[in-house]
């Protein structure tokens, strides 16, 4: 089975069985049985892309209920550092941080379920990263925490002089403080 489970309920990581001879390589980055046998049963409607340089640090971002998302994330390019944050209340894992480097060479992907805000660190002098949704980008359902927040002490590799951190982002509050309804249905 290519998928990886952790402590976190619903986080798990893809690692695709990759052919390579003298050509390149070749492997299913999605394929909707493989991930049905695993219990995902996501019908993505939007796919995403961004790229950026080193030391950008994007999020911890995510949507609220109704428009909720799950991601599958995964790097075309370069390398980074996956965050993620459970903020379910009532998780065994409420307000852990969950952290995994993707990169275009290791093609590791991660499956980000709802309820989790999500960011990633640029390790790499530049980075392409895709990710699929599950639900369409809603302005009105944003929401995020702030990626210094002292309570997580996430270690983004990346050094606070070299840090590039988008103005929207470093307005956002802590976990303590966010605008949360998520609940954690075991």
């Amino acid at each position: 089975m290519p998928f990886i489970t952790n402590e976190f309920p619903g986080l798990m990581v893809y690692e695709p069985r990759v052919f390579e001879d003298s050509r390149g390589y070749f492997f299913e980055s999605f394929n909707d049985r493989v991930f049905r046998e695993a219990g995902v049963t996501s019908q993505w409607v939007q796919d995403n892309q961004s790229s950026s340089s080193y030391g950008v640090i994007r999020g911890l971002h995510y949507q609220l209920p109704p428009n909720a998302q799950t991601k599958l994330v995964r790097v075309l390019r370069g390398e980074i550092l996956d965050v993620v944050v459970d903020i379910r209340k009532g998780s065994p894992t409420y307000g852990k941080v969950f952290s995994i480097v993707l990169s275009g060479e290791n093609k590791k992907q991660l499956l980000v379920p709802r309820g989790f805000a999500h960011g990633f660190s640029v390790l790499s002098e530049q980075a392409e990263v895709l990710y699929k949704c599950d639900g369409f980008y809603s302005k009105e359902s944003e929401g995020g925490i702030i990626y210094n927040d002292p309570a997580l002490a996430i270690d983004w590799r990346i050094p606070a002089d070299s840090a590039i951190v988008s103005d929207k982002d470093l307005i956002l509050p802590v976990l303590s403080s966010c605008n949360n309804t998520f609940e954690f249905i075991g």
